[in-house]
């Protein structure tokens, strides 16, 4: 039978997180061989996750990273879910969407695949607690477009919204930067469902519309009222709803006098570029 040194055995709860018993009675099992000690663990580790699988994981992080070059730049936005936010503050947790980030910026990953969702199973694992990869965006600008970005709170949301320009060096002075991150700060406080009404689907617009009518047929104060006024009035409605859910209609987060559009009208004439937001990106941890 090996020797197996304390030393052996804290290298390997390091490791892998389990407790110092469950190390040093694998190390026994396994006759110090340290890989297939650290293969049982993992395996009893991805027993209990397994065990907590039909628990929600409603916790968990947004990470964003941006890469710039000569040609444009590109952005990776990584959604992982876990059990508890004692978990995603975990450094560990922490860390592993930044590596994830890396992974899917380097090779322009746009969706979990078996290699990202790998290295999920691996720390949960670890830690025992349920948790997987939700989300993966991977983002491109131009030269002629910018990337802004902003992470709300501990990172329950993360936000990235382009614009175009036709003066791109604009968007190293810090007046553009500043006010691209206050689209993006909207961005996160309004959860727009669309940039403009033209985006909307048509589909989704249809049930909307439908809903409205049934309301409608349903409220007394309606009753009687001419077709052509009851027309009018859900005509009313859906447009109201449209400049409520539609990023460049809804009122500016800084001013709400004036809506997105109207903020970035008055930020061109100011600056004298054409700033222009051609699309944004939302993710909310627990979001669909």
């Amino acid at each position: 039978m090996a020797n197996i040194s304390a030393a052996d055995v804290k290298a390997l709860r390091e490791k892998t997180g389990a407790a110092m018993m469950e190390c040093k009675n694998a190390l026994v099992e396994t006759d110090g061989d340290f890989a297939k000690a650290e293969k049982i663990l993992k395996e009893k580790g991805l027993a209990a996750v397994e065990k907590r699988a039909s628990r929600a994981t409603n916790a968990g992080k947004v990470t964003i990273k941006i890469n710039e070059d000569a040609s444009g730049s590109s952005a990776a936005m990584v959604d992982i879910a876990a059990e508890t936010d004692f978990v995603a503050r975990n450094p560990e947790f922490i860390a592993l969407g930044k590596t994830i980030a890396d992974i899917v910026l380097e090779k322009k990953y746009t969706e979990a695949n078996e290699e990202l969702n790998n290295l999920v199973m691996d720390l949960a694992a670890k830690i025992r607690e349920n948790m997987g990869l939700k989300r993966v965006k991977y983002i491109t600008a131009s030269k002629d477009e910018y990337l802004s970005s902003y992470i709300h709170g501990d990172g329950a949301i993360g936000i990235i919204v382009k614009f175009g320009s036709d003066k791109p060096e604009m968007f190293k002075d810090e007046e553009v930067k500043a006010f691209a991150f206050s689209i993006a700060l909207h961005v996160a406080a309004f959860n727009p469902v669309a940039l403009n009404q033209s985006k909307v689907d048509p589909a989704w617009l249809k049930e909307q519309e439908e809903i409205f009518k049934a309301q409608m047929e349903q409220d007394e104060s309606m009753k009687g009222k001419p077709a052509n006024v009851l027309e009018n009035i859900h005509k009313g409605k859906v447009s109201k709803f449209l400049k409520d859910i539609c990023l460049m209609d809804q009122a500016y987060v800084k001013d709400e006098k004036m809506t997105v559009t109207q903020a970035l009208a008055d930020f061109n004439k100011k600056t004298g570029i054409n700033l222009t937001i051609k699309d944004y990106f939302y993710l909310r941890v627990g979001g669909e």
